[in-house]
């Protein structure tokens, strides 16, 4: 099961708008997450000089919400962010939504690309609202747990 959680994770973060994003010397702020095929990698755009940054540039750990009923996604990830250099992954994931935040667009000298490297998260993935009234109705009538989807810890 750990390894479909694991897949599953992947491809629900991908449909991630945003999340909740912090370290030991970071609170936690709203931060919009890109995935990309196979790097096993969460991304993120932020400017010099913010908390963010500074803990990028220090290797902290850090932790990363995600609760996103329209993915069917809540997850508690932990890993370590570092500060990327490469203009080619910065290229690959930059978006409309990260131009917004920089004066110069793309060609702004405070961009800092981020790179949190998961170590484990706790997943819930559920399946959808429906099912989950279904599951609700059904166990306020029988007495049981409803079955609203998988949960469970995974490693990386």
């Amino acid at each position: 099961m750990s390894d479909d959680l694991k897949e599953t994770l992947w491809k629900r973060l991908d449909d991630l708008q945003a999340g909740m994003l912090s370290s030991s010397s970071a609170p936690p702020r709203p931060m919009a997450p890109t995935i990309t095929a196979d790097d096993h990698a969460i991304w993120f755009v932020t400017a010099k000089g913010t908390d963010i940054a500074d803990a990028a540039a220090k290797a902290e750990a850090c932790k990363f919400i995600a609760a996103c009923p329209s993915a069917h996604l809540y997850a508690d990830i932990d890993g370590a962010l570092s500060v990327e250099t490469s203009e080619a992954k910065l290229d690959e994931i930059w978006s409309p939504m990260a131009a917004v935040w920089f004066e110069d667009g793309r060609q702004d000298d405070d961009i800092v690309l981020v790179c949190m490297r998961p170590k484990k998260a706790a997943v819930w993935a559920t399946d959808g609202n429906a099912k989950s009234l279904f599951e609700f109705a059904r166990a306020s009538l029988s007495g049981d747990t409803p079955d609203v989807g998988t949960h469970g810890t995974v490693a990386f």
